[in-house]
């Protein structure tokens, strides 16, 4: 290829891998249902994106090191503190049955269906083992189910996934040196423990490289970010030199030490490094996808489509009821976790890499791995993004749609506060640390959150699952404001504080941006004072108009998401809404 086509096929790949997430970002779907046609169709019109002539032979060891990355960036979201002995027992028997059932089963029903040797039938069954973050993820935030439930997904995905690419290598192994498969020999199996052993070991070596150059030279965001990404690149590419395709398992095993070693504090949002991983996923996509030609679909086309309904319809739901069996589970919970197995970036990537291994040592039916495996992937992202949000209703399974507030501080203003939200019809949960405020939040029947919530919160490294909203009103302002630019990497949504005085002498509040609570007419102080006074706050509906000198606080909509009115935003509230009001001080013929 030409210089200019060089250049062509690089920018074009990178358009449509961002062109293709941005509009699946807009049609609210995963981009894979996006970025795998666009990939094929742009393939077989030019070839200009195809990898083997932008990248040559090294386009296998990109793919890799693509992979080691976004695995990393996986396992920082694994945090062992969320997964519960029951959980944790779920995913380990997810993963055990989950390989071997599907490892099975596709290796006795592949041949017949696609017309391929057996050994080549165990290869594309170890390629179809693995799932993955990067489409269940997308996908259960579409869905939006039950906590428990997203992390038994989550990380039954993010661990497949180095499993099954070491299973996959030590398959491919003996395929190209024997053209057989000895199952059940104890060489296999001491294969497989010396990869491991090997990949945990550049995972050590890595988790030393960022303890050093994170903690002992203190590096910043941008140094740091750089540091990360160096160190993934190096364990796993040095992990790979050592032995084969050990460098996924060294990268998930530095992201999860990194995540789960306290000192580490890496924040729960990293924009340098999470824009660098979806990109990685989009030309990852684009690049694997460009290589399957039309010509090589319609052979397999109806076969695969009857691979993919065993999958979702018989071999999913066996292995999800026998792991869950026992547990605390409902019924709704282990019917979705046995709907739910998507086909990712790894099992595309190593269907790449070693069907192109195979073809070179003219391995019979090697050609239609990675149409096969196309196809399953498409079936099975296609079919749960289209069924998975009715499914987990039907299973009831979805969280309550609206905003979960974690409202902070424990004065009796904040605390009858707190129980008008909880009347309007909201999720809300109080924190303070007092025993006395404490107390004073259970009496008024407000949900209690655990003593080290808060402490969880403002830790870089946290996430505040499933709260939406939080509202800082403790009587120390410059905690509040300083919470307040801590917290916001640890919520989904957004943080607020009420307004220190406006004569305020503090080190922090009177200095720190962030949205203010009311307004600046009604700041803390303002609002403690106009409380003891005999002010209280009323709820009502929109429709009815509200009294005189009565101030709008907040707006709750139909669907139970809450807007307050703050500073820079006067919410108009409309029919079905509910308002929550401050009213006046009573007169004194009032009292």
């Amino acid at each position: 290829m030409s210089d200019d086509e060089i250049l062509l096929g690089i920018a074009l790949t990178v358009a449509l891998a961002t062109g293709s997430q941005i509009l699946a970002s807009k049609l609210r779907v995963p981009a894979l249902i996006i970025l795998l046609p666009a990939g094929f169709t742009a393939g077989a019109i030019t070839d200009v994106v195809h990898p083997d002539n932008l990248l040559g032979s090294s386009f296998s060891a990109i793919v890799s090191i693509s992979v080691a990355v976004i695995l990393y960036d996986a396992g920082l979201g694994l945090d062992l503190r969320l997964l519960g002995g029951r959980t944790r027992g779920v995913v380990g028997r997810l993963l055990a049955y989950g390989v071997v059932l599907t490892f099975l089963v596709t290796g006795s029903v592949a041949p017949a269906m696609f017309g391929i040797p057996l050994h080549m039938a165990a290869m594309l069954g170890m390629i179809l083992v693995v799932s993955g973050p990067t489409v269940v993820g997308p996908l259960l935030d579409f869905v939006r189910p039950s906590d428990k439930v997203r992390r038994i997904l989550i990380w039954e995905g993010t661990l497949t996934d180095p499993i099954g690419g070491i299973l996959g290598a030590l398959t491919f192994h003996a395929v190209a040196s024997s053209h057989q498969v000895d199952i059940g020999r104890g060489y296999q199996l001491g294969q497989f423990g010396l990869s491991l052993a090997v990949g945990l070991a550049g995972g050590a070596v890595g988790t030393a490289l960022l303890w050093f150059t994170l903690r002992v030279l203190r590096l910043g965001e941008t140094l740091g970010t750089l540091a990360q990404l160096a160190t993934v690149l190096v364990v796993s590419a040095g992990s790979d030199i050592v032995r084969d395709d050990t460098g996924l398992i060294a990268a998930i095993a530095t992201g999860l030490a990194v995540t789960n070693l306290p000192g580490f504090d890496m924040p729960a949002r990293r924009p340098f490094f999470q824009t660098l991983v979806q990109l990685v996923i989009g030309l990852l996509f684009i690049s694997i996808s460009a290589t399957v030609t039309p010509a090589s679909l319609v052979p397999v086309l109806l076969p695969a489509l009857g691979l993919v309904a065993i999958l979702v319809l018989v071999v999913r739901p066996i292995v999800a009821l026998a792991a869950s069996a026992r547990t605390d589970l409902t019924r709704g919970e282990r019917g979705f976790v046995g709907w739910m197995d998507p086909r990712g970036i790894v099992a595309a990537a190593t269907a790449s890499a070693f069907s192109a291994g195979l073809i070179e040592r003219g391995v019979n039916g090697a050609e239609k791995l990675l149409p096969v495996t196309f196809l399953v992937i498409v079936g099975t992202v296609v079919l749960y993004a289209l069924t998975a949000a009715p499914v987990a209703r039907r299973l009831g399974v979805v969280k309550a749609a609206g905003t979960r507030v974690l409202l902070v501080g424990g004065e009796p203003w904040v605390v009858d506060m707190g129980r008008a939200l909880k009347s309007a019809g909201l999720d809300v949960l109080m924190w303070a640390g007092l025993d006395e405020e404490r107390r004073r939040i259970s009496g008024a029947g407000v949900d209690l959150a655990k003593g080290d919530l808060l402490a969880t919160g403002i830790n870089p490294g946290a996430r505040l699952e499933g709260v939406t909203a939080v509202f800082l009103a403790t009587d120390d302002d410059d905690f509040n404001a300083l919470a307040s630019v801590v917290m916001q990497d640890s919520v989904e949504g957004p943080v607020f504080r009420v307004g220190p005085p406006h004569d305020s002498h503090g080190v922090v509040a009177p200095y720190t941006g962030g949205d203010i609570l009311f307004g600046r007419s009604l700041v803390r102080h303002v609002l403690a004072e106009r409380y003891e006074q005999g002010a209280r706050f009323v709820v009502q509906p929109a429709t009815v108009p509200p009294p005189p000198e009565h101030d709008t606080l907040f707006v709750v909509r139909a669907d139970h998401r809450l807007y307050p009115v703050t500073e820079s935003q006067q919410v108009a509230a409309g029919e079905g809404d509910t308002v929550v009001l401050l009213g006046p001080v009573p007169t004194a013929a009032a009292r």
